[in-house]
C-alpha cells in the first residue's frame, strides 16, 4: 500500500497519532469486527497506551475530519477503537498472516515518516525565525543612536516649518490700501 495513503489515515486524537480500527481492517483486508475480535481475544497485549476507544465527542470530531455524510454513526454500533503506533505494531502479532506483516511494515514506515516530518520541519523554521530576530536586534542596537538623531532632526525641521508658516506673506493679489 502506498505511503501517502497510509499517512492520510493517521489522525491526531488525545495528543497522539493513531489509526482507527476500520481503516486498519480495510488495509489488512479483513472485516472490522474480525480485527476487533482478534484484539479482544488478546486484550492483555493492548493496554491503554496501545489502544483506546473513542469517546462520543472524539467520534464526532473524527467524523468531521473525514467529512462523513451519513449521520447515523456510519453503521457503527459502538465508537471505533484507535490504535497508537505501539498498538499497530502489536496488531501484526495478533493478525498473523503474510499480508498483515507486509501492511504492518508499511504502516510503521508511515508513522516514522510523519514523526520525522513533524520533528524536522518546526525546528528548522524555528531556528530560521530565531536567526532573523537576532539579526534585527543587532541592527536595532547598531542604529539606536542614529534613530535618535533622525528623530531630533525631524522634530527641528517640523518646528522650523511651523515658524516659517506663521511669518509668511500672503499669497495672491493684495489690494493696496487707499
Amino acid at each position: 500500500m502506498e505511503l501517502q495513503v497510509i499517512q492520510r489515515k493517521i489522525y491526531e486524537i488525545r495528543g497522539q497519532r493513531v489509526m482507527i480500527d476500520r481503516d486498519l481492517a480495510e488495509m489488512y483486508n479483513v472485516e472490522t469486527r474480525v480485527l476487533n475480535q482478534a484484539v479482544k481475544r488478546n486484550l492483555e497485549r493492548f493496554p491503554e497506551d496501545f489502544m483506546f476507544q473513542l469517546t462520543d465527542e472524539e467520534f464526532q470530531n473524527w467524523k468531521s475530519q473525514i467529512v462523513m455524510t451519513n449521520s447515523i454513526n456510519m453503521g457503527l454500533r459502538r465508537n471505533p477503537y484507535a490504535f497508537t503506533e505501539l498498538g499497530v505494531a502489536m496488531l501484526s502479532s495478533v493478525l498473523n498472516s503474510k499480508t498483515a506483516i507486509q501492511i504492518n511494515m508499511g504502516i510503521m514506515r508511515a508513522f516514522v515518516t510523519v514523526r520525522n516530518m513533524l520533528q524536522a520541519s518546526p525546528s528548522r523554521e524555528l531556528e530560521e525565525i530565531k536567526e532573523r530576530i537576532k539579526a534585527l536586534e543587532e541592527i536595532s542596537e547598531e542604529n539606536e543612536g542614529k534613530f535618535d538623531d533622525i528623530y531630533v532632526a525631524l522634530t527641528e525641521l517640523a518646528m522650523k516649518q511651523k515658524l516659517a508658516a506663521k511669518h509668511r506673506n500672503p499669497i495672491g493679489f493684495v489690494k493696496p490700501k487707499e
